[in-house]
């Protein structure tokens, strides 16, 4: 897969090197002489140019690359590349960091952005996840129908714990991705059994999250 990364900074480069380490293929682009230090990553291609020109586009050959990623501090900016990446040149995966909370609205499907990371409300959900049973904690928003990737952990009272997962009536347009239990990470089938303590990671619509955190945090009821 080939990947082309808009910034050089600290972000853009350990974004890099985890993907260079899995095998892609990565072109750094960044405009300031300083950011390009070819030494710190140097399996990748570099490009000094600013993301926001067609004409440094066209030498990145972005109708080449499966992703882009649009990592630079400047919400403008990581703007301005997702929609040129994604009308322009067809790019089918569009990444973009969000830098400013505020700004989230902007980073959806009209700028062409897939994927819209921001970084203080992720680092504000893990926190919540790290403290958090029973109570819903969204990690990641995709802008294409308004999904989210969302997590819970399953408390001890649910009544769930026990049961499989194909038995499980889960609301419309949620699907459990998921389940981590200790250190091991399952891809659940139907045949597997839910236990109190398990992080539960979903794809779930928006509207459908409340839903969802009701029916995993629900008590048993006493019989009778």
């Amino acid at each position: 897969m080939r990947v082309a990364i808009a910034g050089a900074g600290a972000v853009g480069r350990s974004i890099a090197g985890e993907l260079l380490e899995n095998g892609h293929e990565v072109l750094l682009v960044d405009k300031a002489p300083t950011a390009i230090s070819v030494e710190r990553v140097p399996q990748a291609e570099w490009l000094l140019a600013d993301a926001c020109e067609i004409t440094s586009l066209d030498e990145a050959a972005l109708q080449r690359c499966n992703v882009v990623i649009a990592a630079t501090g400047d919400d403008k900016v990581n703007l301005v590349v997702s929609l040129l990446a994604k009308t322009e040149y067809g790019v089918p995966r569009v990444v973009a960091r969000v830098n400013n909370p505020k700004n989230e609205w902007l980073f959806n499907e009209a700028w062409g952005v897939d994927v819209a990371v921001s970084t203080p409300r992720l680092m504000s959900a893990l926190v919540e996840e790290a403290v958090s049973v029973g109570d819903l904690v969204r990690l990641l928003r995709f802008s294409h129908g308004d999904a989210n990737l969302v997590e819970l952990t399953l408390p001890e009272e649910s009544a769930l714990a026990g049961t499989q997962v194909g038995d499980v009536e889960w609301p419309q347009d949620t699907s459990l991705v998921t389940i981590i239990r200790g250190t091991r990470v399952l891809t659940p089938s139907r045949e597997d059994s839910l236990e109190a303590g398990d992080e539960l990671l979903f794809v779930a619509a928006q509207a459908r999250e409340e839903q969802l955190e009701d029916l995993l945090s629900v008590r048993r009821q006493d019989a009778g």
